[in-house]
């Protein structure tokens, strides 16, 4: 399984890029974010990549980072919500709006994705809900993919079915991380260190998603 490409771009298509791997083009279709974010053609870029296998077809599909790439395969999970549709929704929220989105509950956001309805929406948020904490901190933990030594593949076993991302206990580690995800979606320094230290006295043993689910729901709007 092809778990990561890096090379040059050759060129970008509306929903593609051609990334030449030592004489080796490959096709990776990406999110108008991220295809946004690649250099242009001649320059060095590195993806991690999914691999879509159908009895007639082989797809490869390109993310910025471990984070964008876990939401992907969630959001194939849900019924509904195909390759495509994944990457809409990654395309107009990014991981981290995708995360405060499903965290949130708010199912507007997702749906303001293109080809996205209001019952696919409603699927995402109620089915990953319980999920996007633990993606929350990964993306904490994991740095994006460098465009490092053009030529480089990486290939890497991925397994068929979506791993459970282990979080520590150390509750230090834990509270660094959570602040840093939340950081990520967008809170001040400050409302979040208060949140996550009221959920931290809370929760003294809790591990890292723990922490972040406790403290979204500390911070969101009350009813």
């Amino acid at each position: 399984m092809i778990g990561r490409v890096a090379g040059r771009v050759e060129y970008k298509g509306d929903d593609h890029v051609l990334i030449d791997v030592r004489g080796v083009g490959y096709i990776v279709y990406c999110s108008d974010r991220t295809l946004a974010a690649l250099p242009g053609p001649g320059e060095a870029a590195a993806l991690f990549t999914d691999l879509l296998v159908r009895e007639d077809l082989l797809q490869l599909f390109g993310f910025l980072s471990l984070v964008e790439k876990e939401w992907h395969r969630l959001l194939m999970t849900v019924q509904g919500v195909g390759a495509k549709a994944s990457l809409a929704i990654l395309g107009t929220l990014g991981p981290d709006g995708v995360s405060r989105a499903i965290a949130l509950g708010d199912i507007n956001a997702v749906k303001a994705a293109k080809g996205i309805g209001p019952k696919t929406a409603q699927r995402v948020v109620l089915e990953l809900k319980d999920k996007a904490p633990v993606v929350m901190a990964m993306g904490a933990s994991v740095a994006p993919s460098p465009a490092d030594d053009p030529g480089e593949v990486i290939e890497v076993p991925v397994a068929s079915k979506t791993r459970a991302v282990p979080a520590p206990r150390a509750t230090p580690s834990a509270q660094a991380e959570a602040l840093s995800a939340l950081g990520n979606l967008g809170y001040g320094p400050g409302e979040a260190a208060g949140a996550v230290a009221q959920a931290a006295g809370d929760l003294p043993e809790a591990t890292t998603p723990e922490l972040i689910r406790a403290a979204l729901k500390l911070l969101a709007p009350k009813a």
